[in-house]
């Protein structure tokens, strides 16, 4: 097989940085790194590559061999391609990511191989040896609440991809790190109130609590009374969403898990 990670990107793009695809010698291959019209001019190109046994780059739109292959929004962008000859790097990268650990992936382009990072990963980005990819694990939904919300909210989160984690109550929550969301869909402060103190005490890159503002204020008032400094509860959005006022299931949904997508944007932004 052979692995294509965007690399440069010049002007607009419909995929971002680092954005890969798989090629296999059959011509199969899944991952995108546009909107549709790269896919197959790139697929092509590692089958070559394959065929000869070889790296390349390809470079697509302004300034390469292929002007007529651009983003509709002009400009151009690069591509590696990596023609896998050890999947150990690519095996171990999993495993990592399986047990929720960031990872990244060295491309050293004068040796033709990948090599994994040790440590936190880095961002993405293009270096002068050839490139690195960095890879976090899959967004985890920790969900506290019973009833038709909380059940709306795991199936679009499961639809997105999430690693939903619906708790019961009095069990203990699933383990959460930095990658991790913590949403509170109780209707009762003394239901919510132990999820949101566990929720505090974690890494979790957002913090949500359904409920009225008088509700949060209630919230805050045992929150401070157990301990935690008001800076702290200033992580937690109440009311939880992009908007309020939301009275059925599946816009509160949305509401929600949009929130999550910019919390989860804006932490990546920063990394």
């Amino acid at each position: 097989m052979a692995l294509t990670t965007l690399t440069e990107i010049r002007g607009g793009a419909a995929r971002a940085l680092g954005a890969q695809m798989a090629i296999k010698s059959n011509g199969a291959y899944c991952g995108y790194v546009s909107g549709g019209y790269l896919e197959a001019p790139i697929a092509a190109e590692a089958l070559a590559a394959l065929a000869e046994g070889r790296d390349r780059e390809v470079r697509f739109g302004a300034g390469s061999p292929f002007p007529e292959i651009a983003p509709p929004s002009g400009g151009g962008v690069t591509a590696a391609i990596h023609v896998v000859r050890a999947a150990a790097p690519l095996r171990e990268a999993l495993r990592r990511l399986e047990s929720r650990r960031p990872v990244a992936l060295r491309y050293d382009r004068a040796e033709e191989r990948l090599a994994l990072v040790e440590g936190e990963a880095e961002s993405t980005r293009k270096t002068e040896f050839g490139h690195l990819r960095s890879y976090r694990p899959p967004v985890r939904l920790a969900i506290f609440g019973r009833g038709v919300e909380a059940e709306t909210v795991a199936r679009l989160g499961a639809a997105a991809g999430y690693d939903v984690r619906l708790q019961d109550e009095g069990a203990d929550p699933a383990p959460l790190d930095a990658d991790s969301a913590v949403l509170t869909l109780h209707h009762d402060p003394d239901l919510a109130a132990p999820a949101l103190k566990a929720a505090l005490e974690a890494p979790g890159f957002y913090i949500g609590a359904l409920g009225s503002r008088r509700t949060h204020e209630e919230l805050t008032r045992r929150l401070v009374a157990a301990g935690h400094a008001q800076s702290e509860i200033d992580r937690i959005k109440a009311p939880i969403g992009v908007f309020g006022g939301a009275r059925d299931s599946i816009t509160l949904a949305f509401s929600i898990l949009a929130d999550v997508a910019r919390a989860r944007a804006q932490m990546l932004a920063r990394d």
